[in-house]
């Protein structure tokens, strides 16, 4: 019989009613063997964690009575039935905390350790978040962070500088002056893209899932096309062709991304948020713009819903009444707090998405095997200096 497979609790207890012997059991998580003695109890173990790593247990047996029909049956039915929910674990209070010492030290180092802050809460983040009785990891550090800005100032800030400031002090004329600002504000365009590509190919190759990274393989040069593209036709068209924009833009980030040697992808169609924005936008008049929420939570769902890995697919099940609220709630509380209350928003906006999205199907996580891509911080850098793309804190 293979090893390390595990099992529900009805099979659990046929195993120890069955077996004569001792039966071997071993941690899903860091392998550590135990083993049960003949008659011995269920129910005293249900709740017990491994003594080893502190993970709350699940039955992986070495040796057991079943035939292998029974467990290729089993698993044939824990494939097709298999709902896995992610969860958060984080408290406003904890990054309250973190962001503190984040705001203090950054003052006293001049800004210079605002890279390590960022660091500080996206780790505290991402380690709160759970799939499997894992949780993430977030795996880069401040050294890269600052080298990455730096780097971008000399890419995008001078050129950017030079441009818009020069041709006026060095007074140059007006038309030279204007076209200077034009070339300035093209180069503002054009980096955008470079940014919030570049900060996603950061981002997932320092995040990882039981010591698997995750990673992005996109191009830039295509995703610029895409970007500028996307964003002229939406200004020809007064916003029309956003809907369409935006479906092209997520199946571009979705199939490119990776976790270890799986591809995630994407198959929504380019209509598919068409008519929900045509309703909202007709609505907008009559529900004082209130009808943006229901299309923004339609927008995630459909984005979740046409996610794939594998044969398993993710599931969302935000409403346009739950996103209301929660976006009204965070809002009071910035108000009553002056703003002392963005750590509580933060865990209360990430709790909401995680209660709301399943993975169902069949994926057996087992197979999937480390395929790490290195990324530079230099996008992470261009983000933070257009403040573009997007943050966990």
């Amino acid at each position: 019989m293979p090893a390390n497979c595990t099992f529900p609790r009805s099979l659990v207890s046929k195993v120890l009613a069955q077996n004569t012997l001792p039966v071997e059991i071993a941690c899903h998580k860091c392998k550590t063997s135990f083993r049960l003695p003949v008659g011995n109890d269920l129910d005293g173990l249900v709740n017990a964690i491994c003594q080893k790593c502190s993970t709350p247990f699940v039955f992986t047996f070495i040796n057991s009575a079943l035939t292998s029909d029974e467990l290729a049956r089993h698993n044939k039915d824990k494939d097709s039935s298999s709902v896995r929910r992610l969860s958060f674990h984080g408290r406003g209070g904890s990054l309250f905390g973190i962001q503190i010492v984040n705001i203090f030290l950054t003052l006293m180092t001049l800004g210079i350790y605002y890279f390590w802050g960022k660091v500080r809460s996206r780790r505290y983040l991402l380690s709160q978040t759970e799939l499997e009785g894992d949780r993430l990891a977030y795996n880069g550090n401040g050294k890269e962070l600052l080298i990455g800005f730096l780097r971008a100032v000399l890419v995008f800030g001078v050129p950017y500088t030079m441009l818009y400031f020069l041709p006026e002090l060095l007074d140059m004329g007006k038309s030279v002056q204007i076209l200077g600002k034009l070339l300035a504000t093209g180069v503002i365009i054009a980096f955008i893209p470079v940014a919030i590509v570049n900060t996603r190919r950061y981002r997932l190759s320092r995040t990882s899932w039981r010591g698997i990274r995750f990673s992005f393989r996109g191009s830039t040069v295509e995703f610029i096309k895409l970007f500028l593209k996307g964003l002229l036709l939406t200004v020809i068209t007064l916003g029309a062709y956003y809907p369409i924009f935006v479906i092209r833009r997520q199946t571009f980030f979705v199939s490119y991304s990776y976790i270890g040697d799986q591809q995630f992808r994407f198959d929504g169609q380019i209509w598919g948020l068409s008519g929900s924005f045509l309703t909202a936008f007709l609505l907008t008049p009559f529900t004082l713009g209130l009808s943006w929420f229901w299309f923004f939570a339609k927008k995630q769902n459909y984005f979740w819903d046409h996610t794939c890995i594998g044969a398993a697919r993710f599931r969302s099940t935000i409403t346009g009444k739950g996103l209301l609220g929660l976006h009204l709630g965070n809002l009071l509380l910035l108000v009553l707090t002056l703003g002392l209350s963005w750590p509580w928003v933060v865990v209360r906006s990430i709790r909401y998405t995680l209660n709301n999205l399943t993975l169902e199907g069949p994926l057996n996580l087992e197979e999937i095997k480390q395929e790490a891509q290195d990324a530079s911080a230099v996008g992470e850098g261009l983000a933070a200096f257009l403040d573009t793309g997007f943050d966990f804190g």
